[in-house]
């Protein structure tokens, strides 16, 4: 079972390049994207049901801004837009759908932005993401968290970790976070099966930085310890471009 995520940096610009024939190409049985900036109502009916698959939307209020889909091979048990938390559900940045063997998140972490304006609305985000998945593990459920988290956990995860220390996504308080995180018995599947350096998932726009590599690794899939023998492999897609992201993979044994 295959589950893709990318973060598109605007669904209808990722579709002027090429996203249907991507999607059509990875034949993945679940794909999440984040910040489409759009509503369903602004799409062309190929792009909400693109070859046909399941789709659920959780747009922004504001126009042209963040938002989350989800594209299933298989329309899930349940889906639930948000956490039912007005200041975060407004800019839609969670969608979770019910699968029979796992509970999957599709995240758009918020930006903690230049000056760390956001920072505490991006805290307050990742502490509420925290309870939410605990809730589900509580109640015995296999979770998979996937999307933007919007942080370089560690000096691994970015080329430039020294020039970046006062930079959002890179910020004592974020990293702090997801240590967390992953001490509450989650797992960041791709960084254990991918120990090395050199990994990264965004990259500026600016000439070259791309084809350097010069990134970061801000998109993941975490998971819930409990389910880590379900994981065949995590892998990253640096190839594919469309988005100053790349998709990111998560393969399940069925």
């Amino acid at each position: 079972m295959k589950l893709i995520s990318w973060n598109v940096n605007g669904i209808r610009s990722a579709h002027g390049k090429g996203f249907l024939k991507w999607f059509g190409d990875e034949k993945a049985d679940i794909v999440c994207v984040q910040e489409i900036k759009a509503k369903p109502e602004q799409l062309e009916e190929e792009v909400i049901h693109p070859h046909g698959y399941f789709s659920a939307w959780h747009s922004a209020e504001k126009p042209g801004y963040s938002g989350v889909a989800i594209f299933s091979k298989k329309e899930p048990l349940d889906i639930k837009y948000g956490f039912g938390k007005k200041e975060i559900d407004s800019e839609g940045r969670v969608l979770i759908a019910e699968y029979a063997d796992f509970t999957l998140i599709n995240a758009y972490f918020p930006n903690s932005q230049r000056e760390h304006t956001r920072l505490g609305y991006k805290l307050e985000f990742c502490a509420e993401m925290l309870k939410y998945c605990n809730k589900l593990k509580k109640q015995g459920k296999n979770i998979i968290l996937c999307g933007d988290y919007n942080i370089a956990h560690r000096e691994i995860d970015l080329k430039n970790p020294k020039s970046n220390m006062d930079n959002a996504g890179f910020l004592p308080e974020e990293r702090a976070w997801m240590d967390e995180f992953l001490a509450a018995g989650y797992s960041d599947i791709f960084r254990e099966k991918n120990p090395e350096p050199g990994h990264y998932t965004w990259w500026s726009y600016r000439p070259g930085i791309r084809q350097r590599n010069i990134g970061w690794r801000l998109d993941y899939h975490c998971i819930n310890g409990e389910f880590r023998d379900r994981v065949k492999s995590a892998y990253h897609r640096p190839k594919v471009t469309g988005s100053d992201h790349c998709p990111v993979g998560l393969e399940l044994k069925r």
